[in-house]
């Protein structure tokens, strides 16, 4: 029986990780090897990476990679998806070919604290570089530039001040440059401002190791490998976007029609927006520099929140820098503070049943057409 669509939704990390594991069983009887792992927190005992992994029964020609939770609060949408494709997909995988690797929540501090970066404030997916060397201070220097509207180190008063304060802040950087340049200097990452937003550490973090060392064992063992990571915050409110690789080669429309997926597109400044230490980006390194010859597909899927439109983006940047200012600063006000928070979760975890639903459904004619497409299961 499947999960009604608002019961996919998972109303904590500690919830979500529950259903996780209970899915387990189900797991086996589809693949009798299959394994359940967990990785606690060296800070914090009570959190884990959480996985479930199985091989190919008989041939080990693929394997598909399901990730959550690489942003935190992100891995409430990730959750219903997992769900979603455990539930609906993983019965049409054939066990005799195809391998498993399912993870649970990447970053389980920030799933649980609702914020997408790890405990040291690091965005993971801008820690995903091939050595610590690219973790450069010097990368991204604009950002340093806008510190008054990316990282006010104050208390936040009253909603208005502040959002008076920031309208301010932000309209003297634009005489300078556009908006699309602050846009890009805002989210490609940086690796100078421990305390702003975007910001990837100046270490690979111990999630990031996790990762890595998945991926790596995965690639040893299958020549095929699909890699579908779930991600919520940007792009149009009502209609999911497939985000494909730099590295992925073939033009956005191409993949458009081999899917049958009305909106793919490259994270490159023309189609999406640029990623220092994007993991999808790593994946293809890795790739490329250790296991020349395996065929490689893995993309994002990116559930858009508050819109595109030129106020929709400014919201979203407002909501980023005040959680984040909250966070380290305090608030003064009580209802502040619950509105700031509030803001923050509708942008990474919208409420309203309708995009829940049209999310559903998007995911579904995605799955659909990426797992025919790649020769995971038949056309229905």
């Amino acid at each position: 029986m499947l999960t009604k669509i608002p019961a996919l939704f998972p109303l904590s990390y500690e919830q979500s990780r529950d259903r996780f594991l209970h899915s387990f069983d189900f797991v086996q009887t589809l693949w009798a090897n299959a394994r359940r792992y967990r990785y606690p927190l060296s800070q914090f005992n009570d959190l884990s990476i959480d996985w479930i992994q199985a091989d190919a029964t008989q041939r080990a020609e693929r394997v598909l990679i399901f990730t959550t939770g690489e942003h935190g609060i992100e891995g409430f949408v990730g959750s219903a998806m997992m769900q979603r494709f455990i539930e609906v997909y993983l019965p049409r995988l054939n066990p005799m070919d195809t391998g498993l690797l399912l993870v649970h929540a990447i970053n389980p501090w920030g799933m649980q604290s609702k914020r997408r970066t790890n405990p040291n404030n690091v965005d993971l997916n801008r820690n995903f570089v091939a050595d610590k060397i690219s973790l450069d201070p010097s990368f991204n220097p604009g950002f340093g530039e806008l510190e008054a509207i990316f990282n006010q180190n104050e208390h936040v008063q009253s909603y208005g001040t502040a959002n008076v304060k920031f309208m301010i802040d932000l309209a003297r950087h634009l005489k300078k440059e556009s908006w699309e340049q602050l846009r890009a200097t805002w989210l490609v990452g940086q690796y100078s401002h421990p305390k702003g937003i975007h910001y990837g550490g100046n270490l690979i973090q111990e999630e990031t190791s996790v990762l890595k060392g998945l991926y790596h064992q995965e690639f040893n063992s299958y020549p095929q490998i699909l890699h579908l990571d779930m991600h919520t915050g940007y792009g149009p409110r009502y209609q999911m976007s497939i985000v494909n690789s730099v590295h992925e080669k073939r033009p956005s429309d191409e993949w458009v029609r081999k899917f049958d997926y009305p909106l793919i597109v490259a994270a490159n400044p023309e189609e999406f927006y640029a990623i220092s230490g994007d993991m999808i980006d790593y994946i293809y390194t890795l790739r490329d520099r250790s296991f020349s010859g395996k065929r490689l597909y893995a993309t994002s899927f990116e559930f858009g929140t508050f819109g595109e439109k030129i106020t929709d983006r400014l919201r979203t940047l407002r909501a980023m820098v005040f959680e984040n200012q909250m966070y380290w600063n305090g608030c003064v006000s009580a209802r502040t503070r619950t509105r700031i928070k509030g803001e923050f979760e509708e942008l990474f975890y919208p409420s309203e049943a309708k995009w829940r639903a049209k999310a559903v459904a998007d995911a579904d004619r995605a799955f659909e057409g990426i797992l025919t497409a790649e020769g995971y299961v038949s056309a229905n």
